[in-house]
């Protein structure tokens, strides 16, 4: 457990004092999920970087870019270790499709929540299980359903914390980290893709948008898939 005395400090913690302290709190339970971009490209390299005990992986839900699986190689082949790919279960699958429709998730909120439980939060789920602590790339910045999610908070629901180290960083931290530290990224990004999901599902945003416009663009929601409902 974390005192109420630790997480004050671990609220004051750079983003690696944070992770490296989490990681000797938590040594066999500290899991990350990245989605390949720019913030969890930060943690991703700090974890690897400084050889932290915390499981990092990913979700293929099928109908990523081609530029996820090329990031996901350099990953592996540049740091010499393995990102842990889960995939979604293939009866759930077969049955959405033929059931809904190949592209069933633009014609309704509820089949795109679908699509997103079959796809996504139902790995995550798999991948979730025996963690103790859950690291996230999320940013306050990022969606109104975001800006007052705390640094450090337990998930009742689930029965571990959930540590988001760049809650309070800034884009242009994000961006000023990936230069400095020269993290690969994905080639989207500079196409427009700033936060990017499935590729039938994310578009390039325009100057002014916010980073989120892109997702689920044919609907109006708080743009989230319900890996992180708040």
């Amino acid at each position: 457990m974390i005192s109420k005395e630790e997480a004050d400090i671990l609220k004051q913690l750079s983003a690696e004092e944070g992770l490296k302290f989490i990681s000797s709190k938590f040594l066999e339970g500290a899991v990350f999920s990245t989605s390949l971009g720019q913030e969890d490209q930060v943690i991703t390299d700090i974890i690897f970087r400084n050889r932290l005990p915390v499981k990092v992986f990913t979700l293929d839900t099928g109908r990523l870019f081609p530029e996820h699986y090329e990031l996901l190689a350099k990953n592996n082949s540049r740091y010499k270790i393995k990102t842990e790919v889960y995939f979604p279960e293939s009866n759930d699958v077969e049955q959405y499709v033929n059931e809904k429709g190949i592209n069933a998730f633009y014609h309704s909120g509820e089949n795109r929540k679908a699509c997103c439980f079959i796809r996504k939060v139902k790995p995550l789920n798999r991948a979730l299980q025996g963690a103790d602590v859950w690291i996230t790339g999320l940013r306050a910045e990022q969606s109104e359903n975001r800006e007052n999610m705390p640094v450090i908070e337990w998930d009742e629901e689930r029965q571990f914390y959930k540590y988001n180290p760049l809650m309070h960083w800034s884009y242009q931290q994000v961006l000023d980290y990936l230069v400095e530290n020269q993290v690969q990224e994905l080639s989207l990004h500079k196409r427009g893709f700033i936060s990017v999901g499935c590729q039938p599902c994310t578009r390039a945003i325009t100057e002014g948008e916010n980073p989120r416009a892109g997702r689920w663009w044919w609907e109006s929601s708080q743009k989230e898939c319900g890996l992180h409902s708040h």
